[in-house]
């Protein structure tokens, strides 16, 4: 079936995943708002999605992921000034995370830029995607750039787990290396592969023509990958420490408070924001970070965008942002993120952090998952 796409122009939008699911079966899953975009929240039991992410393979929607294309003869110079990756040492199939700060330092969001031989792209959400666009196009004054964002002629599916490569390979794909992408033929669709970022388990993207995710979306089940929904993914991120701009960092924090180190270059020369970041890094001086806790007591219930207080002796020393209640065989926590005063965070001696109904225990890294 061959239908055709345009960017989602309302906060109701549906990705194309979404639209010619329920098409084909309107009643097998709810939708839910998700970095921008409508997209399927789950289609079994959340734990039975998790545990397949961790332990076998799971294959979910990113159609709430768009394109930033920059393009024109001074693009690179250009936007290695705007991010804090380094675009320079860019070659074409490279892809790098990155950040755009404003002058303060502040996150303004956070994407993957990938470079190509006439253009850089930036991926990111769609929730992201016009504030980006809106505060880039002021820094194009004399320089022959041309941002635009790209059409929903394209769209992208997800796969992680420790089987992903396997079932690619049965596929007839093989799979990029790290910080590279390429096009590939999966299950005879072609495709674009580029990696995903996961400290926990194997992750990929695989870039498709938005009348093929369906089909690609139905190999891949066959193949063996369980479907997973955002509600899923989401424990998957809190799991592994992850933090989601607009959710668990803002405008307001700098790239060191949200433990974004890898998307910062100290070798890359200026860009906006360069001056606070170096600062930071050469006085190692910052009164907040974000960190993994281990919850205890009543379990908090947090829709998107809500916060939950942390206290130090009835003090208000932070935020809970985002929480997975986790029940899998062989491991069950109640885990979050959250963002702290770091004086909060040196736990040796002190009373434990609280919440209301429980506490918080301050994680040094993210729980070790044994895959079976």
């Amino acid at each position: 079936m061959s239908q055709t796409f345009q960017i989602p122009d309302a906060a109701l939008a549906e990705t194309p995943l979404a639209v010619l699911l329920s098409a084909a079966s309107p009643s097998a899953f709810e939708l839910t708002m998700h970095r921008g975009a409508r997209t399927p929240l789950r289609f079994s039991e959340k734990a039975s999605e998790l545990e397949a992410l961790l332990y076998g393979a799971g294959v979910f929607d990113l159609g709430y992921r768009t394109f930033l294309r920059a393009a024109g003869k001074d693009r690179i110079r250009w936007l290695n000034g705007m991010i804090t990756q380094t675009v320079k040492g860019l070659t074409a199939g490279q892809v790098a995370y990155t950040l755009v700060l404003n002058p303060q330092g502040r996150i303004q969001g956070d994407a993957d830029v990938y470079c190509y031989d006439d253009s850089m792209l930036l991926e990111t959400d769609r929730s992201q995607s016009e504030r980006l666009l809106a505060h880039l196009r002021r820094f194009i004054i004399m320089d022959d750039v041309k941002l635009d964002e790209l059409d929903a002629s394209r769209t992208a599916l997800g796969i992680a787990g420790p089987l992903a490569v396997a079932i690619l390979g049965k596929l007839g794909a093989a799979v990029p290396e790290p910080g590279t992408f390429r096009t590939a033929q999966v299950a005879g669709i072609e495709a674009t592969l580029a990696p995903g970022y996961s400290p926990a388990v194997p992750r990929l993207e695989i870039h498709v023509a938005a009348d093929q995710v369906l089909t690609l979306w139905n190999a891949l089940t066959a193949a063996g990958a369980t479907p997973c929904g955002a509600a899923a993914l989401a424990d998957l991120r809190v799991l592994e420490g992850v933090g989601q701009f607009g959710v668990d960092f803002s405008d307001k924090h700098l790239p060191q408070e949200a433990n974004l180190h890898r998307a910062l270059s100290f070798t890359k020369g200026c860009y906006i924001g360069q001056e606070i970041v170096e600062r930071i890094r050469s006085r190692a001086t910052v009164h907040r970070a974000l960190r993994q806790f281990e919850l205890a007591g009543s379990v908090p219930r947090l829709a998107t965008g809500e916060k939950i207080e942390l206290r130090a002796d009835d003090a208000v020393v932070g935020e809970l942002t985002s929480v997975a209640d986790i029940h899998l065989p062989g491991f069950a926590m109640t885990l979050a993120l959250g963002i702290a005063r770091i004086e909060a965070l040196e736990t040796s001696g002190r009373q434990p952090l609280t919440f209301d109904g429980g506490t918080a225990a301050p994680l040094a890294e993210p729980p070790k998952i044994t895959h079976s």
